[in-house]
């Protein structure tokens, strides 16, 4: 297995240079769904960035339908895209839509979530990275007793990137007695409530004694902390994406952590790469990219991947001054010493 590393994010095209070429270039996204809020942040950059360019924007949202989602690529393809940016709702599922753009001769970017095939160009944060990041800050909080792991979609590789990253961490832990992992699912659609249901099971099955929650996106987190709320209960729990809710319970101290990667940079960087794809550029020619094969089945591709930011009580700021959310929109009902709101 290749060892993934951060890179960092570069700029790879000039507007200026693409602007001539890109005024026939039609750029077709299929999103998996729209239920998290921060998909409409990544679509307003990448769109933003496509148009910026000359080029033209079309999408279509599969409702977390693997089945749609491939019907929403043949009509993306049917309506001239030039490339592909697919945030796939299965990894499994989404294979017909791959050989399908290679018949038509059209590049293909994986976005945020592997599409385990080297025909498509994979875009993400550090998800490992980000896992080791969630487990490490609520541990800091949290050093012992028992721990709840709510998962992502099983459908969605991701998931189990970030479980990776969390049991590198707490690993030695569990093995020697000090963490005990009293409850591990996966959360059907990354759904809050999915994830409320899950986590008032294992409350149940453990007469309230979890002392952790490591939840894997803030949705997540969210379904979490309602029902440890409903219980009384108020305990370290990790998420990501920096989404509004989640950085203002950060604030007012009931999550612990919320892993902020930059959707508008991510956005803005799959258009860039795209475009490129569009006009002839090779993904091994893609500036930044390196060869990497972490995937479950070991394939090689081409790849880059984005440095994400822990957000706690200790940094709020820096979402703040980075007009990603507004003051008294995070700081509302904050405790005492957060940064950024006292």
């Amino acid at each position: 297995m290749t060892f993934l590393k951060t890179v960092a994010l570069a700029a790879t095209i000039s507007v200026t240079a693409v602007a001539a070429w890109a005024q026939d270039t039609t750029i077709g996204v299929s999103w998996s769904n729209f239920q998290e809020e921060r998909w409409k942040t990544d679509e307003a950059a990448m769109q933003e960035a496509i148009e910026a360019a000359g080029a033209t924007y079309i999408s279509a949202d599969a409702q977390a339908s693997a089945a749609k989602q491939l019907t929403d690529i043949e009509a993306l393809i049917a309506q001239g895209a030039d490339a592909l940016i697919i945030l796939s709702v299965d990894k499994d599922a989404i294979g017909p839509a791959i050989n399908q753009a290679e018949n038509e001769g059209i590049p293909v970017v994986g976005y945020d979530r592997l599409i385990e095939d080297p025909r498509a160009f994979y875009l993400t944060f550090d998800n490992k990275g980000v896992g080791r990041i969630i487990a490490q800050t609520v541990v800091e909080a949290q050093p012992e007793g028992n721990f709840a792991i709510l998962k992502g979609d099983k459908g969605d590789p991701n998931a189990l990137f970030l479980l990776e990253g969390m049991m590198e961490v707490i690993g030695p832990d569990v093995e020697s007695g000090k963490i005990n992992i009293v409850g591990e699912a996966f959360t059907d659609g990354w759904k809050p409530d999915n994830a409320q249901r899950n986590m008032e099971q294992i409350l149940t099955a453990n007469d309230n004694n979890v002392d952790a929650v490591l939840g894997q996106n803030d949705g997540i987190a969210g379904g979490a902390i309602a029902a440890l709320q409903a219980q009384g209960l108020n305990v370290p729990v990790g998420g990501q994406d920096g989404d509004h809710a989640a950085l203002n319970r950060v604030a007012r101290g009931t999550q612990t952590v919320s892993v902020w990667k930059d959707s508008r940079q991510l956005g803005k960087k799959a258009a860039e790469i795209a475009l490129s794809l569009a006009d002839g550029a090779a993904m091994s020619d893609i500036d930044g990219a390196e060869s990497w094969s972490g995937g479950e089945k070991g394939v090689e591709m081409s790849a880059i991947f984005l440095e994400p930011t822990p957000v706690t009580k200790e940094n709020i700021s820096a979402v703040i001054d980075a007009g990603h959310i507004e003051k008294d929109k995070v700081c509302a009902g904050a405790m005492d010493g957060v940064d950024g709101c006292n």
